[in-house]
């Protein structure tokens, strides 16, 4: 005979069990990220987010020398609009690294990895970041001054057989 007891006893288990099932179910199907990025932790996300930081020190240590290593010989960037004249390619980045780059006295770079989308169609990996970059400059009468820049941007990595080159973006 059922009472009023046992049918809440019952109750309470079909309660419980639903609920330690759905715990069960969102802890197995939960994601782990690589610390501080908003990137699934896999050994191929691992490797670019290591690709890029490796690049982001390179240019906080003025490494002239590695940055270009870095940087596709392929590398085109049209700005995102129709004007040719803000168009740079390999041999725009070298003469700007070269050249401004250079006159920088110090630089912080910071990213914030939010995305990595791997191309289906071509040897491409696309990484979506946030960063902010602050470099010292000399200012006017030779003083000092810090100026800061924080934006969204989409970098295109080339896969160039177990490593990457830099495509537009960075």
């Amino acid at each position: 005979m059922l009472t009023p007891h046992t049918i809440m006893l019952n109750r309470v288990r079909v309660l419980l069990t639903v609920t330690v099932v759905a715990l069960l179910l969102l802890v197995g199907c939960s994601k782990n990220y690589i610390p501080n990025t908003d990137v699934e932790d896999t050994e191929d996300n691992r490797r670019v987010v290591s690709f890029c930081e490796s690049y982001r020190k390179a240019v906080e240590r003025h490494d002239v020398a590695k940055i270009l290593k870095m940087v596709s010989p392929r590398y085109y960037e049209d700005g995102g609009n129709v004007d040719a004249s803000d168009d740079l390619d390999y041999a725009g980045v070298k003469e700007f690294i070269n050249k401004k780059f250079r006159d920088s006295r110090a630089i912080r770079y910071e990213i914030r990895y939010r995305r990595v989308l791997w191309s289906d169609e071509a040897d491409r990996v696309f990484v979506d970041y946030t960063y902010s970059a602050s470099f010292k400059i000399a200012g006017p009468e030779n003083k000092d001054e810090w100026r800061r820049t924080v934006a969204e941007n989409r970098l295109e990595l080339e896969i160039e057989g177990d490593d990457f080159g830099v495509g537009p973006g960075l």
